[in-house]
């Protein structure tokens, strides 16, 4: 089809009743895709604008989860939207084959986000789990070892080789799984095999290494706070700890940013800077797109280095398009302060949902950082014992209430809050008071 003759072709038809949307759905999407739905009736949405969504039927509710953590500056924000436009007029795509200066600046921006003294490279991908899965790759070629650490309910992606990092069942398929992974007790310090400490779990990953290991390691990969397992955050001293401990059986830090990063824990940029480690390899994704597929390896150079005897490629990772939208993105946080707003509205939440506990009894812990935040729910707050029926009523309440969250956790017991970095101070009541009628409700 011509476009060049000054006409505008039409655009496809989409049916926006709420019957069709759901039948198609259901008649086109394979069993995996369908498999992934939250609430019992299906949640539709039209359009998003800032911290908010709207339905197909025009009910607006406030977005607590950012679709899946990808939504970081805000939905629809212009000057996001416009950098990808402005790109996308130009040229839509260029392989990695040929040069553009979009990816390369956007190279430059992310690595100045890194530690200083260090020599910072960036491979794009086009998801967190193909990061994972050549960061998995990087240690190994790099340190010639194949074994690797990873935290129990921990969640890297679905890829084969992320799916094997991934210490949740749900996520992992009755198949064999991509062998050399071993698995270590998180240190939740709500309820963690071994209490509340670091000592303990540095002790158990240390036996790990000597029992179900080769001894030498490729190298362990730890989120800074786990999102699909609980939103829970790594104690000060464990991540310090464990690489010493990864680094001395010579293997490599990895950390996981693709959800706690880009601001999101307030503190810091990324939230390994408050644990007072450099990692050998960061992956993320996610936030960095604002809700364009975009992911990235940041490794040292010398880490890259070790796979520059092959071939290696990601078809769009690069494109320019997602690129000028990252690019955008870290400009929205810097000039709009959303790091700073993330740890100030961020504990003002926190603050708020700590009262609601007090009020609730079915609540058991309240915990995260910044703007990762979670409910968790128990039967009994003495025996801590996992509530996901509970949890499933409330959260079902939520979303009548017109806030959208997710469950996570080993035991589906726990309501996720990860909204977009600008949910204001004064949608904080609002969001407290919905909360408290869904627990009265419940």
């Amino acid at each position: 089809m011509n476009h060049t003759n000054g006409t505008t072709p039409r655009r496809s038809e989409v049916d926006w009743s709420t019957e069709a949307i759901v039948a198609r759905r259901e008649k086109y999407y394979s069993p995996t895709q369908r498999r992934f739905v939250p609430y019992r009736t299906p949640l539709i949405f039209q359009r998003g604008q800032g911290q908010y969504l709207w339905d197909e039927k025009g009910a607006r509710y406030i977005d607590l989860l950012g679709m899946n953590l990808c939504i970081s500056v805000g939905h629809a924000h212009p000057r996001v939207v416009e950098a990808a436009r402005e790109q996308m007029g130009e040229l839509t795509h260029c392989t990695t084959m040929f040069y553009h200066p979009v990816p390369a600046h956007y190279a430059e921006e992310l690595t100045a986000t890194m530690p200083a003294g260090h020599d910072w490279v960036v491979h794009f991908t086009n998801s967190g789990a193909e990061a994972a899965d050549l960061a998995l790759l990087m240690a190994r070629r790099y340190t010639g070892n194949i074994s690797m650490l990873a935290l129990r309910t921990s969640y890297h992606g679905a890829t084969f080789g992320a799916q094997a990092m991934t210490g949740i069942s749900n996520f992992r398929h009755a198949v064999p799984q991509l062998g050399g992974v071993s698995f270590v007790a998180e240190p939740n310090q709500y309820r963690g095999l071994f209490g509340e400490g670091v000592e303990p779990y540095l002790n158990e990953l240390e036996r790990e290494i000597h029992t179900s290991t080769s001894g030498r390691l490729a190298g362990m990969i730890v989120e800074p706070v786990q999102g699909y397992g609980g939103i829970v955050p790594l104690p000060e001293g464990y991540i310090a700890g464990a690489f010493e401990r990864v680094r001395a059986a010579g293997g490599l830090g990895i950390v996981d940013e693709v959800q706690s990063g880009v601001g999101r824990t307030g503190d810091h940029f990324w939230c390994f800077e408050a644990h007072d480690v450099v990692p050998d390899i960061v992956i993320m994704a996610k936030g960095i797109g604002n809700g364009i597929p975009l992911g990235a390896v940041v490794a040292k150079r010398e880490v890259a280095e070790a796979m520059s005897d092959k071939f290696l490629f990601h078809t769009y990772g690069a494109n320019p398009v997602a690129c000028a939208a990252g690019r955008a993105v870290l400009q929205v946080i810097r000039d709009e302060q959303l790091q700073e707003n993330a740890r100030k509205v961020g504990a003002d939440l926190k603050k708020r949902l700590l009262e609601l506990q007090n009020k609730h009894e079915a609540i058991g812990d309240v915990r995260g950082r910044g703007l990762m935040l979670a409910i968790e729910l128990v039967k009994d707050r003495r025996t801590k014992e996992p509530d996901p029926e509970t949890t499933a009523r409330v959260f079902e309440r939520t979303r009548e209430h017109g806030l959208v969250a997710s469950k996570s956790g080993p035991h589906r017991s726990v309501i996720r809050m990860c909204p977009p970095l600008c949910l204001s101070t004064a949608d904080v009541d609002e969001v407290v008071e919905r909360f408290d009628r869904s627990f009265a409700a419940r």
